[in-house]
Parts: C-alpha cells; sequence; structure tokens
C-alpha cells in the first residue's frame, strides 16, 4: 500500500492546480465516447479512478482528435492524458505501460489489386489517415513508397480523394466498411496500437512510477476489463501485464 505521504506528494505534483485535468480523446470509439458533458469509456473511467486514489476532484478535457488530446498535454492545459505510444510523443509525454492493445488495419475497394497488408507501401498508392493519429505517426515514418494523405478523419479523405487504401483503428473502419458497400478489409494489421497513460516528462520520477504501478494494478484487478465491457468493447484489448 501506498504510503499517505507518498500520495499527498504524487497528487500535489500531478495536479499542481488541485484539480486533475485529464484530456480525453472522444475520436477513438473503442476508448471513449459520449459528449464533453456525459463522456464514456474506459479512459474516463482510469482518468476518474486516478483521482478517487489521490482524493482529487477530476475535470475531463474532452477533444475529438489525438493530436488535440496531446496539444493539450503538451502546453500545460492537462495533467494526464491517454494516448498511443509513439516516438514523436515521447519527447514530450512519459508513457505508463499499456492499458490496451488496439489495431491497425486497411480498407481498400472491392476491386483493389491490392489483396495483403505487405502490398500497400508501393508506388501510386495513398493512404487517408486522421491527421496526428498514431497510424498517421506510425505510417509518416515507416512507408517508403505509399504517401500519407491526411484528413479530419481517414475515411472522409479516402472517399473525398478516391484514395487507393484507407487507414484507421479495425473497430471503426470495420463498423464503416459495413454501412459502405463495396469495401473489404485487408486480413492482419499494419501496426499494434498501444495506448497508455501518460503525463509530462516534468513530472517526478515518483508519479511516474505510481502511474505506471496503478496501471498494471487496474490490469490485474479486472477494473480495466469492466471498464471495456460496460462501454461495449472487448476485455480481450486489455494489454497484457508489464
Amino acid at each position: 500500500m501506498t504510503d499517505p505521504a507518498d500520495l499527498t506528494a504524487v497528487a500535489a505534483d500531478l495536479a499542481p492546480t488541485g484539480v486533475l485535468r485529464a484530456s480525453v480523446n472522444l475520436g477513438n470509439p473503442v476508448l471513449a465516447h459520449g459528449t464533453p458533458e456525459a463522456p464514456g469509456g474506459v479512459t474516463v473511467a482510469i482518468a476518474r479512478e486516478v483521482g478517487a486514489r489521490l482524493g482529487l476532484p477530476v475535470e475531463l478535457l474532452c477533444f475529438d482528435a489525438a493530436r488535440d488530446s496531446y496539444r493539450a498535454m503538451a502546453e500545460g492545459r492537462a495533467d494526464l492524458c491517454f494516448l498511443a505510444v509513439e516516438p514523436a510523443r515521447e519527447a514530450e509525454v512519459a508513457f505508463t505501460a499499456p492499458y490496451v492493445i488496439i489495431e491497425g488495419v486497411y480498407a481498400v475497394p472491392e476491386g483493389s489489386a491490392i489483396r495483403e497488408v505487405g502490398e500497400v507501401d508501393r508506388e501510386g498508392v495513398r493512404i487517408g489517415v486522421k491527421e496526428g493519429s498514431a497510424y498517421d505517426l506510425y505510417l509518416s515514418r515507416t512507408l517508403r513508397r505509399a504517401v500519407v494523405v491526411r484528413g479530419a478523419e481517414g475515411t472522409a479523405v479516402f472517399a473525398a480523394e478516391g484514395l487507393e487504401v484507407a487507414a484507421g483503428i479495425r473497430q471503426p473502419l470495420t463498423a464503416y466498411i459495413a454501412a459502405e458497400p463495396g469495401l473489404r478489409l485487408l486480413d492482419g494489421r499494419f501496426m499494434e496500437i498501444r495506448q497508455a497513460v501518460g503525463t509530462t516528462k516534468g513530472r517526478s520520477a515518483g508519479t511516474v512510477r505510481y502511474l505506471t504501478e496503478l496501471v498494471e494494478e487496474l490490469k490485474a484487478s479486472g477494473f480495466v476489463a469492466d471498464a471495456l465491457r460496460d462501454s461495449g468493447q472487448s476485455d480481450g484489448l486489455v494489454a497484457p501485464a508489464r
């Protein structure tokens, strides 16, 4: 059990305003849903649990995209964030181990000659992505021949510009295909998206250690699995123990 004095120090370091400000990305339906006035999902449950453990009121700052959630953290408007671990973010954010793992997948028109994930990175292929998403960052640093085309939503720019491929998270992209005849999902994944809790690099080592240990506890106790099920998501998304 963490010493009360240690909890007081963590609370003061993590939330110097006296309120734990957590940035939440409503643009990822696996992790969060609802409205800014009434958000829900596993990230909201974790944010509120951190606040309860530290005796802090929680303010949820809701955004429609990961890039905006990240910006709130980087600019000091948020104390806690829920983002995919990516090198471009690690310069500003100290991450825990992941609490959830989701998949980045591709969709193509039914008649596309592309049959496998490994065939996407070639000349003449344009991939629609949500700007600033984890898969935008990943594809931008790993693709050698294909071109990333960014938009407010990857599927929107894919449809509007007649692109060859749409990239996205498996669950919402699967739902998009179900509503849009003439598309198919490629088998497999192009990336594993490790969703973690983060705070700014300026926080103390003790604060980062506390968050890291708490995430492991919440995974082991079934808290994360329960929160996923409560929001209509699969508990199979829980990340393995560190």
